[in-house]
């Protein structure tokens, strides 16, 4: 079993910045590929960004690439996602997942545990 907790959302200005936090209890945190995915009112629930056990393999959806960076430390059995350069469209629930495994995984029902989600709100 894993645990997965989030921290880190809140309100920004559009072109501002946050780093989002997801703790892990996991016993071997390195055994899992990790994610991050999104979902606004009304939307369904999108990928973000997925990074490999190592962090040496990530992949960005279209709309971050650029401006979202997804890193890990299993050391402190923590993933992170620092956001640059905010819009609006941003605005959504982040949820962190984990799914056991090598590679990287895009799709949400490749991912066997999830957090509860942080609120992000980027003003106009």
């Amino acid at each position: 079993q894993v645990q997965l907790v989030e921290s880190g959302g809140g309100l920004v200005q559009a072109g501002g910045s946050l780093r989002l936090s997801c703790a892990a209890s996991a016993r071997r945190f390195s055994s899992y590929a990790m994610g991050w995915f999104r979902q606004a009112p009304g939307k369904e629930r999108e990928f973000v960004a997925t990074i490999n056990w190592s962090g040496g393999s990530t992949s960005y959806a279209g709309s971050v690439k650029g401006r979202f960076t997804i890193s890990r430390d299993n050391a402190k059995n923590t993933l992170y996602l620092q956001m640059d350069s905010l819009k609006p469209d941003d605005t959504a629930v982040y949820y962190c997942a984990a799914v056991s495994g090598v590679g990287i995984f895009v799709t949400a029902a490749e991912y066997s545990y999830w957090g509860q989600g942080t609120q992000v709100t980027v003003s106009s």
